[in-house]
């Protein structure tokens, strides 16, 4: 569902610009309201969520799937924990649609998704480990920590027979999805570097998070 958010960018508290293919990460507290913008269009930020005082509590796609009856992420969609708590709301969307299907790239899918010689290019799943090693929130992660992920802006249909395919993006310059932290969360986003299909229009481009509150 398309809704515009009443906050402006002026009034933010922090507002930082994520290169394309690089990483962020940073613990937003209860209370905060948390915007992540596709300035150029059709990139897709695939981002991690942690309980950020128990780190083994993340977000669950399949909790939050079946939390909200639906397949697709926007406004209104409580994002749902491994043990059924919720990390954040979406309070504004104008994009209106977002994956929790279609995982993260790697280099070992890059080879069997598109050729092994793609092996050695970058994917979401180093800038998730580069991102939880320089969080700087003294957890220890490690591969076994970058679960369920969260494409934002990302399009990935699910067909008649349960497939899922890689469509063009349906966002745009400047749509923005907006969300309040219902705990203190540790976000950790990935600007997907990915050339392989058509998710970022084969373009990777920056993306800027802003944050306004103090939280409590």
């Amino acid at each position: 569902m398309l809704t515009e958010s009443p906050l402006s960018p002026g009034t933010a508290t922090h507002r930082e610009t994520v290169l394309a293919g690089d990483h962020w990460s940073r613990v937003i507290k209860r209370g905060q309201v948390f915007r992540i913008v596709d300035l150029e269009g059709n990139q897709a930020a695939d981002t991690l969520f942690y309980d950020a005082h128990d780190t083994d509590n993340r977000y669950s796609a399949s909790d939050t799937i079946r939390h909200q009856g639906a397949l697709y992420l926007t406004t209104g969609t409580q994002l749902m924990t491994t043990r059924g708590d919720v990390l954040l709301t979406i309070v504004a969307d104008t994009c209106g649609r977002h994956d929790t299907l279609g995982g993260a790239c790697s280099r070992e899918s890059n080879t069997m998704r598109y050729a092994h010689e793609k092996e050695f290019m970058h994917a979401c799943r180093d800038s998730f480990i580069r991102g939880a090693q320089t969080c700087g929130c003294g957890h220890d992660f490690g591969k076994r920590d970058i679960t369920c992920n969260i494409n934002f802006f990302m399009n990935v249909p699910v067909t008649p027979d349960g497939r899922l395919t890689f469509a063009d993006g349906v966002s745009g310059p400047g749509r923005y999805v907006e969300m309040r932290a219902e705990r203190d969360v540790l976000a950790i986003i990935s600007n997907c570097p990915q050339l392989n299909n058509p998710c970022n229009a084969y373009n990777p481009t920056p993306i800027e998070v802003i944050i306004w509150g103090q939280g409590v």
